[in-house]
């Protein structure tokens, strides 16, 4: 029994080192494709759809600041993932993230997993723009 789980992971492993990685899978891939139509492509809210909305959107750059320095992991993520509604955007122009993701997964193993691990890789993302 022993050698037959040996030789499953091993053809896992293979078979992982033949698939190319996902091209949505750093923070600032997702960024781009999902958030810089509106935020920009360095946050700070100056994206090409930006004066379509109702109000403009923020600069994420200046999360942590406008919280007084704190870095809220959590409320990012509420906001990101849709738990959170963002009132800026009056009648949510900002689509839910979290269930878009989920959406693109459908079909895949895990797709609650994968939409919550996008939203993860904005939060992460965010975090490194943010300035002092």
């Amino acid at each position: 029994m022993r050698r037959a789980t040996l030789l499953l992971l091993a053809s896992l492993a293979l078979a992982a080192c033949g698939r190319e990685a996902a091209p949505d899978s750093s923070g600032r891939d997702t960024f781009l494709r999902h958030c810089a139509s509106c935020h920009g492509s360095e946050g700070k809210g100056d994206g090409p759809l930006a004066a379509e909305l109702t109000k403009p959107p923020s600069d994420l750059t200046q999360i942590a600041k406008r919280a007084g320095g704190r870095w809220g992991e959590s409320d990012v993520m509420s906001v990101i993932d849709g738990r959170r509604a963002v009132a800026a955007h009056g009648a949510r122009d900002m689509p839910v993230w979290g269930a878009v993701f989920e959406q693109e997964s459908r079909g895949e193993p895990y797709p609650a997993y994968k939409g919550l691990l996008k939203s993860r890789f904005l939060v992460d993302y965010l975090r490194t723009i943010q300035v002092e």
